[in-house]
């Protein structure tokens, strides 16, 4: 099982930067796969970085080259920092995680694409605001 405490977030306004962090905690002491998503009301959620199994991030189209995820592992800390903000990046943003099971990878984004439904943990989410 994987337990996931978000923070971070808030308000900010066009142009600027924020960053959110997740917490990891593995009780089952394996390896897992990692990502982040977010949803706007009403709309489906976009998965936007997806940590493939050699530990580097992929990004979605819509962020790549402004957000940026970092990893502490000592800590075990998930972090993304986003900036050059815009007002359509405002949705609740969600770190993921999923176990993975003997060989099998993890999945990055492909054509700025990423694919988010095979991650089963998920944190508690935080709100972006980005005012115009």
């Amino acid at each position: 099982q994987v337990h996931l405490v978000q923070s971070g977030g808030g308000s900010v306004q066009a142009g600027g930067s924020l960053t959110l962090s997740c917490k990891v905690t593995d009780y089952s002491g394996g390896k897992y796969c990692l990502g982040w998503t977010r949803q706007v009301p009403g709309k489906e959620r976009e998965g936007i970085v997806l940590i493939d199994s050699a530990g580097n991030p992929t990004y979605a189209a819509s962020v790549e080259g402004r957000f940026t995820v970092s990893q502490d592992y000592a800590e075990n800390i998930l972090s993304l920092q986003m900036n050059n903000l815009k007002p359509h990046d405002t949705a609740m943003y969600y770190c993921a995680a999923e176990l993975r099971r003997g060989a099998t990878p993890c999945t990055p984004c492909s054509g700025g694409f990423c694919y988010t439904g095979d991650l089963g943990y998920w944190g508690q989410g935080t709100q972006v605001t980005v005012s115009s």
